[in-house]
């Protein structure tokens, strides 16, 4: 099935690049293009769509805030925001208000397509020093489970995942099926009581299972 697309930017240069982008690649479909946050809460009641490319700075209301509610309604959808800046405090709002990613608009379209299929199939890499920024904000210790509920291949592929590791990567790496890691990564996530890569890492750092800054990758570079 493909991945229906909900476009949301307030420039119609950068809708009309972005769409580009997406209907390049067969695996994606776009089902709606919108200029503003609300329009993006209210089309997402009505359409729900897969994914969501959220520009941040827009009138009305802004690609952050948009984030947060459309991610307390529906956890599910899965949302990038996209932008011209790197600013590490816009991609600490996004990640903290419930994105999955961050994308710059200036980057190669093969890169938008490659960082959009590792969403998609929940596999993004997060990198140890935005994990350690996320840190210092939210917190995950209040919970009784532990990392010793997990088994020691589930502590293998835990301990790739925090590396900064990929599905594939990690695949390769145990020389067992990438579909084998994504089992294991759903069991992982489900002791744990995470939702995703980006809390998996931070419960990681809160357990000390991360004690340093080396091999830092950053998170829209593949």
């Amino acid at each position: 099935m493909k991945t229906r697309v909900l476009v949301v930017d307030d420039h119609a240069h950068a809708r009309e690049a972005i769409c580009e982008i997406i209907s390049g690649d067969d695996q994606f479909e776009i089902v709606g293009v919108v200029t503003s946050g609300q329009e993006a809460i209210e089309f997402t009641e009505h359409w729900m769509p897969d994914l969501i490319l959220m520009d941040i700075q827009m009138p009305d209301m802004d690609g952050l805030e948009a984030t947060q509610r459309i991610k307390l309604r529906f956890p599910y959808v899965k949302i990038v925001m996209i932008t011209v800046s790197d600013d590490m405090f816009h991609l600490l709002e996004a990640l903290k208000r419930g994105a999955q990613g961050y994308l710059l608009k200036n980057l190669a379209p093969s890169t938008w397509i490659q960082y959009l299929n590792s969403i998609v199939h929940e596999e993004a890499p997060l990198s140890r020093e935005l994990a350690f920024e996320i840190l210092k904000d939210v917190s995950l210790t209040n919970r009784s489970e532990s990392v010793e509920s997990l088994t020691f291949r589930e502590k293998e592929i835990l301990s790739n995942v925090t590396d900064g590791l990929t599905n594939k990567e990690i695949a390769e790496k145990l020389i067992i099926s990438e579909h084998t890691v994504k089992n294991h990564l759903k069991n992982i996530l489900q002791k744990l009581q995470v939702q995703n890569r980006v809390q998996l890492t931070r419960y990681a750092l809160e357990q000390g299972l991360i004690t340093g800054k080396d091999n830092v990758r950053n998170p829209w570079e593949r």
